[in-house]
């Protein structure tokens, strides 16, 4: 009985590891080329609409420079709400907004940069431009640069 139950659960084991292996390569799959973090980032965006968890997925795909933008704008924020805001919050749904439903994605990389062609089911065009950084395409977002924090001479009184 005891070998039998080893071989059960070795059996299951062999069975189960390349589920395992391929759910493990799926996130990171996701990020290996241009078009599928588009792809997964404009999936992610559609969800954003006050959910949190939705939009740090968002927010993941990020290149390094929106999310600096972002936590900035959230530090601002939350200093001025009295309460923590997260970077995730403040990534605007409308700033990235496609016109249609996603049909095709081509790319074009050079080097480190991609540009994403999303064409849609009504044959309109967006180009969404991507970065690789730390071996992982992101998307580039780009959003206004943050005025200077403003201070006033005479302390706000």
């Amino acid at each position: 009985m005891g070998t039998r139950r080893r071989l059960l659960a070795h059996g299951c084991w062999v069975l189960a590891a390349p589920l395992v292996s391929l759910l493990g390569c799926e996130e990171e799959a996701s990020d290996g080329e241009p078009d599928r973090v588009v792809a997964e980032f404009i999936q992610r965006m559609q969800r954003v609409h006050g959910e949190r968890k939705a939009a740090r997925a968002a927010y993941d795909l990020l290149w390094s420079d929106a999310r600096r933008n972002l936590a900035e704008r959230a530090k601002r924020a939350s200093d001025v709400a009295g309460r923590e805001i997260a970077p995730e919050e403040m990534l605007p749904p409308s700033r990235f907004s496609l016109h249609h439903k996603p049909r095709q994605y081509a790319v074009r990389v050079d080097g480190d940069w991609a540009e994403v062609t999303v064409t849609g089911e009504d044959a309109a065009v967006d180009r969404v431009k991507c970065v690789r950084e730390d071996g992982k395409w992101r998307v580039v977002l780009e959003l206004p640069p943050l005025p200077p924090i403003e201070r006033r001479l005479d302390g706000g009184l």
